[in-house]
C-alpha cells in the first residue's frame, strides 16, 4: 500500500467518524430538546421518554432540523415561541457535542 492509500483511508475513516459524531451529537440534542417540551407540556418519566422519542424521529422526515422544530412549534403552541425553541435547540445540541466530546 503507498503512502498515498494510507493517507486516502485514514481521511475516510476520520470523515466516517467525523459523520458518526455528527449523527450522534443531532440525535442527542433532539432528545434534550424533547425533554425540555416535554417538561414544559407536563410530562414526565416514561412520558417524557415517549415524547422525547417522537422528537427524535421527526427529525427524519427531511434533512436539517427543520422538520424538529416544526413539530415542537406545534407541540407547545400558546407555551414556546419558535424563538425560543430554536435557541433551546442550539443550547441542546452544544451540550450533545461538549457531552461526546468529552467521553472520548
Amino acid at each position: 500500500m503507498t503512502t498515498f492509500d494510507d493517507r486516502e483511508n485514514a481521511f475516510e475513516a476520520k470523515f466516517a467518524h467525523d459523520e458518526e459524531t455528527k449523527f450522534k451529537a443531532e440525535a442527542r440534542a433532539n432528545k434534550y430538546l424533547g425533554l425540555w417540551a416535554a417538561d414544559l407540556q407536563d410530562k414526565f418519566g416514561d412520558d417524557a421518554e415517549a415524547y422525547a422519542l417522537t422528537v427524535i424521529r421527526a427529525d427524519f422526515e427531511e434533512a436539517g432540523h427543520d422538520d424538529v422544530i416544526r413539530k415542537v412549534v406545534a407541540d407547545l403552541e400558546g407555551i414556546a415561541a419558535e424563538e425560543e425553541i430554536r435557541a433551546k435547540r442550539r443550547e441542546c445540541l452544544l451540550t450533545a457535542q461538549q457531552e461526546l466530546m468529552s467521553e472520548g
